[in-house]
């Protein structure tokens, strides 16, 4: 084991996001831990690590490739006191902490790709997949999974993926230190959660259409087997994005986002 678990639970442990942290070798998925700890009770701000996954998941049920002792592979427990409409700021606003940590790395070259997927150069180096639990009209939980691909090189992806994905060390010509990017993580997170409880959905929207710069631009948004043409003209005020078209301004939930070449 090279990720030093112990210095992590240490720093964190006064703080919101990190107080308990539960580390895990391998694992099927961390979200999938994650959902069971929070439904047996676990406190806001558990975190759970993993080394590997054998069956990480993605937005759509897709799979996340998880080799051991590269990457970062965690799931975050989080108990806003919210009702359950309010909620879908969240994916958002973790999209925006992660862009700002991996921005320290390489300033100038994130960017957001609507809901929440993370881009340098147009490749993948995280996504982002958030479950939630209610309780009648509010929120009970909400799990944050988070994978960032932080020390593969390119021959480490599977051979489909190797020209729409990356990482830090590909990007950086440098070895990332695991547990220095964590904490980096948790500290941001932390701090952007706070933004969220105070009432910043504003701020939080305004981060995530400047990392996005899809205003403006025309876009195709594929969900299922509807296909929506537009123009990007915002967020809504629970983080859907605005999609002007022929029939007038659309409010898009979900799907894979494309933007139209001309």
């Amino acid at each position: 084991m090279d990720f030093m678990i112990d210095e992590l639970r240490g720093y964190f442990i006064r703080k919101t996001i990190g107080r308990r942290i539960e580390y895990h070798e391998e694992i099927e998925s961390t979200n999938t831990e994650a959902l069971h700890l929070a439904q047996q009770g676990a406190e806001e701000g558990t975190v759970v690590i993993a080394e590997a996954q054998s069956a990480g998941r993605g937005r759509l049920n897709r799979s996340w490739e998880s080799p051991p002792s590269m990457n970062l592979y965690l799931s975050v427990v989080l108990r806003p006191d919210i009702p359950a409409a309010a909620a879908s700021l969240i994916p958002l606003m973790v999209g925006v902490a992660v862009a700002d940590v991996i921005s320290q790395y390489c300033p100038g070259k994130v960017r957001l790709k609507w809901p929440n997927d993370i881009l340098i150069d147009g490749k993948k180096i995280c996504g982002i997949l958030t479950e939630m639990r209610t309780k009648a009209d509010r929120v009970a939980f909400i799990i944050a999974g988070i994978g960032v691909n932080l020390n593969m090189q390119k021959l480490h992806f599977p051979r489909e993926l190797r020209e729409t994905a990356t990482s830090l060390r590909i990007e950086t010509a440098l070895d990332i230190d695991r547990v220095d990017f964590a904490v980096r993580l948790f500290e941001i997170l932390g701090n952007w959660y706070r933004v969220f409880l105070n009432g910043g959905a504003a701020a939080i929207r305004e981060k995530w259409l400047q990392y996005a710069e899809l205003v403006g631009k025309r876009v195709e948004v594929v969900f299922k087997e509807t296909v929506q043409h537009g123009t990007v003209r915002g967020l809504d005020e629970n983080g859907a994005l605005l999609l002007e078209g022929e029939t007038g301004m659309q409010q898009v939930l979900a799907g894979d986002l494309y933007i139209e070449r001309l």
